[in-house]
């Protein structure tokens, strides 16, 4: 599938990370806004936008719990993987100085990864927002002139603000892994990962025999995580992800799951970021 000139769907402002990722990875898309995550993958579904390209986990920060859920209810398929380097830039409106701040706003994930600039700048205090970008967005809206905030580089330039200080972040290892989704379940020649969600029986060593079905055939797993099973209190949803595409140890890995589980979902077969 050519994603060039394709409406690609992100949650979140112009200026954020997601909108960062697709000009770097996917730069001749046009880029549709969303609010809510739960609004990105309803464009896929219902066609307005022809994928989406939505943040799976940070390498500081973890998953984003609520992709991973909407990853399983609906009825979407991973195409690709991307890496985006992460860094926090201190936004403000031109002509602001750093001794001027006496608020810095960002999400709160961003704030949190910036606990160094907050421990040096501590007349400065730290406001939760909704969005990196949402920030630069709001200060320079409202002409705030004792206030920044902290977003990429792409927000200072779609806001017109002004960069004071790059690299906040105090870990600079700090990267997000984002997935373009779409409707389409066709698999990529080049694929060499496989994500996959799936529940047991509680039962005595039954994850056991569940990741049996990878170790017996050397399939590498690079993740797993549990996730809350939606309608079944106490009831696990395990996601997976393996570093195999669509070749026949990993289609009988995936038999051989399919006997022991309530449910498997294959989410996606896909090339691996590089």
């Amino acid at each position: 599938m050519r994603y060039t000139q394709m409406k690609i769907a992100i949650q979140g402002e112009r200026g954020s990370f997601s909108h960062e990722a697709v000009l770097t990875f996917l730069p001749k898309s046009e880029l549709v806004t969303c609010s809510l995550s739960a609004d990105v993958f309803d464009a896929v579904e219902q066609g307005t936008a022809g994928a989406a390209l939505i943040p799976l986990e940070n390498s500081l920060a973890g998953s984003v719990a609520e992709h991973y859920d909407l990853l399983l209810s609906r009825d979407v398929h991973i195409q690709q993987e991307f890496r985006l380097r992460i860094r926090h830039n201190l936004i403000a409106v031109p002509g602001v100085k750093l001794k001027d701040l006496a608020r810095v706003y960002s999400h709160p994930v961003a704030l949190d990864q910036c606990r160094e600039f907050f421990r040096k700048h501590q007349l400065a205090s730290a406001v939760p927002f909704y969005d990196t970008a949402g920030s630069v967005k709001h200060v320079l809206a409202s002409g705030l002139r004792d206030a920044a905030a902290i977003a990429g580089k792409q927000a200072a330039s779609e806001y017109k603000g002004e960069v004071l200080l790059s690299g906040l972040e105090d870990d600079k290892q700090n990267f997000t892994r984002f997935v373009l989704i779409s409707k389409s379940a066709k698999k990529n020649k080049s694929a060499n990962k496989t994500s996959v969600c799936f529940s047991l029986k509680n039962m005595p060593g039954v994850l056991f025999k569940a990741l049996s079905v990878f170790a017996l055939r050397d399939i590498s797993l690079s993740k797993i995580e549990s996730r809350p099973r939606r309608g079944h209190p106490w009831e696990y949803v395990f996601f997976v992800d393996f570093l195999m595409g669509d070749e026949e140890p990993a289609r009988k890995a995936l038999d051989h799951l399919r006997e022991i589980s309530d449910f498997v979902k294959v989410l996606g077969i896909y090339p691996a970021a590089a």
